[in-house]
C-alpha cells in the first residue's frame, strides 16, 4: 500500500482536475506494517494494518470543507470531490482564513529504511519469541507489544503545492514481573531503521530491574535528589514531562496569557532566560538517529529549529494564521527534539549521587496547573534509592509534583541522549524533586 511519488501524484492531479472550487487540496496517507502483543510469556494477538486514504479540502471565499475515501476509482474520487464542495458551501465563512500554500521547496531527509518496511510476520514472532524465552528461563513473566509500520503522505493543492514523502518506524515496549507481582521492570525502544533493534536486549534489561525491585521499602515522601530515565522523561502514552514543556512552546497560547510563556501585561516571554543553562532543545527532521517527515500536516516545510538555546527561549511554533495576524516567524510544530547532553549514562549519574532515587519510568500524568506546567503522576517498574554512589535497596513508588520547569533549573547533571519516542533524550539527575505521598502499586 506504499505508492510511489509518481502513482500517488497521478491521483492527487486527478482529484484536482475534478474540482470547481475556488482553492482544492488533496492529500493520501497510506501506511502498511504489522503487530505482535504478548502476555504471560504467550502471544495474545497479532494483526496487519494495510491502508489507503484520501482527504480532499474544497474552499470558496472563506468556507470550506473535507471529504475523505479509501478507494480510488473515478466515480468515487469525483464524488469525494463533490461531497468537500457540498460541504464547503454549507459552512460559515472561517474567521481564521489563510489562503492555501504554493509551491514550497522542503528538505531532504532519511525518514524511511527499507528494512523497516520489509519486516515480516515472522520476524515480528521472532523478536517477540526472543522476550518470552528469557522470562520462562528467568521464571518472570513478561508482557510486550510491537508495532512496525511503513508509509507515505503526498500532497497537492490548486496553488502549486506538491509534497511526498515515505517513512518507517517500530516501537517496542516489555513490562515483566515477578511471580509474586512485587518486583517489576520496565524497557521501550523505537526505531527508524531496526538494524540495532533486539527485543531480547530490551526484555533483558526490565527482567534485570523487575528482580532488583523485589521487597520494595517504603521511604517518606519528601524533596528528593533524582535521576530520572529517558523513558521517564519521555515514553508515556498519556503525557510526558519533557513532551508536556515542548507543546507548550505554541505562540498562541502564549499572546493570549494562557502558558507559562505568557508575560504579565500582555505578550511572550521569547527571548527570555527560563531554565539551567545546560539546557538546549532544538529538532532537525534531517537528524540521523531521529529522522523525521520534511513538512508538516499542512505542508509546511520543517527546518532545524533551537526552541531552548542555552536556557533562553528562543523560537515558539504557531499556526500560520497566528504568525500573519502577530507577524512572527511562521514555524511548524516539530516532530521529535533533541536535547542535548553529555557522555555520561545512567551508571555514571548513580555513582556520582551520594543519596537520591532511580525513576524508571512516570505514567498516568495529569495536569495541575497549566501556566506553571505543574504536573502530577506516579513512579512504577523500578524505583530504586541509591547510597554512596551505588543502588542500595527498590523502593515502594510515589505520587510526585512537578514542573519541567522548575525541573530543568533544578538540574544537577545531563547524561547521553538516546532515542525514546521518536525523542532524543538524556537522562537528568535533579534536585529537589517533590514526592507528595506512597503508592502501594508496583
Amino acid at each position: 500500500m506504499i505508492l510511489s511519488k509518481d502513482e500517488a501524484q497521478a491521483i492527487l492531479t486527478k482529484v484536482l482536475s475534478f474540482s470547481t472550487a475556488d482553492e482544492c487540496e488533496a492529500t493520501l496517507n497510506g501506511t502498511t506494517g504489522g503487530n505482535i502483543r504478548t502476555a504471560r510469556n504467550t502471544v495474545s494477538t497479532a494483526g496487519a494494518v494495510d491502508n489507503v486514504s484520501l482527504a480532499v479540502e474544497a474552499r470558496f471565499g472563506k468556507r470550506a470543507g473535507i471529504a475523505t475515501c479509501n478507494q480510488f476509482d473515478d466515480a468515487t474520487l469525483r464524488r469525494c470531490v463533490q461531497r468537500a464542495e457540498e460541504v464547503a458551501r454549507l459552512a460559515p465563512e472561517s474567521p481564521e482564513y489563510v489562503p492555501m500554500l504554493g509551491a514550497q521547496q522542503y528538505l531532504t531527509t532519511p525518514a524511511f529504511a527499507a528494512n523497516t518496511a520489509g519486516i515480516t510476520p515472522d520476524f515480528r514472532a521472532t523478536q517477540a519469541g526472543k522476550g518470552m524465552a528469557l522470562c520462562d528461563q528467568k521464571k518472570l513473566s513478561s508482557a510486550a507489544f510491537l508495532q512496525d509500520q511503513a508509509g507515505f503522505v503526498a500532497k497537492r493543492n490548486k496553488k502549486g503545492l506538491e509534497a511526498y514523502q515515505q517513512f518507517t518506524n517500530l516501537d517496542y515496549s516489555v513490562t515483566v514481573r515477578t511471580p509474586d507481582g512485587t518486583g517489576s521492570g520496565y524497557a521501550t525502544a523505537d526505531y527508524t531503521d531496526i538494524g540495532k533493534f533486539d527485543a531480547g536486549r530490551l526484555t533483558q534489561i526490565a527482567a534485570d530491574k523487575a528482580a532488583a525491585s523485589v521487597n520494595a521499602k517504603a521511604i517518606e515522601p519528601g524533596k528528593y535528589t533524582v535521576i530520572l530515565e529517558p523513558a521517564a522523561l519521555v515514553a508515556n502514552t498519556d503525557a510526558s514531562l519533557l513532551g508536556a514543556l515542548m507543546n507548550a512552546f505554541d505562540a498562541r497560547s502564549a499572546d493570549e496569557g494562557r502558558s507559562f510563556l505568557s508575560k504579565k501585561g500582555g505578550g511572550n516571554r521569547k527571548g527570555e532566560k527560563l531554565f539551567d543553562e545546560r539546557v538546549t532543545i532544538y529538532s532537525d527532521p534531517t537528524n540521523v538517529d531521529i529522522p523525521d517527515l520534511a513538512f508538516g500536516g499542512d505542508g509546511r516545510p520543517r527546518q532545524k529549529v533551537t526552541w531552548i538555546e542555552k536556557g533562553v527561549v528562543k523560537n515558539m511554533f504557531s499556526s500560520r494564521f497566528w504568525a500573519q495576524k502577530q507577524g512572527i516567524p511562521d514555524i511548524p510544530p516539530p516532530g521529535g527534539f533533541i536535547m542535548t547532553g553529555g557522555t555520561a549514562s545512567t551508571a555514571d549519574l548513580i555513582k556520582s549521587t551520594q543519596k537520591g532515587i532511580l525513576v524508571t519510568r512516570l505514567w498516568y500524568i495529569r495536569p495541575v496547573d497549566p501556566q506553571t506546567l505543574l504536573y502530577t503522576g506516579l513512579t512504577r517498574d523500578g524505583t530504586f534509592y541509591i547510597e554512596n554512589g551505588k543502588i542500595k535497596h527498590p523502593i515502594k513508588n510515589f505520587r510526585f509534583n512537578e514542573s519541567p520547569i522548575i525541573m530543568l533549573n533544578n538540574l544537577e547533571a545531563i547524561g547521553r541522549p538516546q532515542r525514546i519516542g521518536g525523542n532524543l533524550v538524556p537522562p537528568l539527575k535533579i534536585r529537589d524533586f517533590t514526592f507528595t505521598s506512597l503508592s502501594d502499586a508496583v
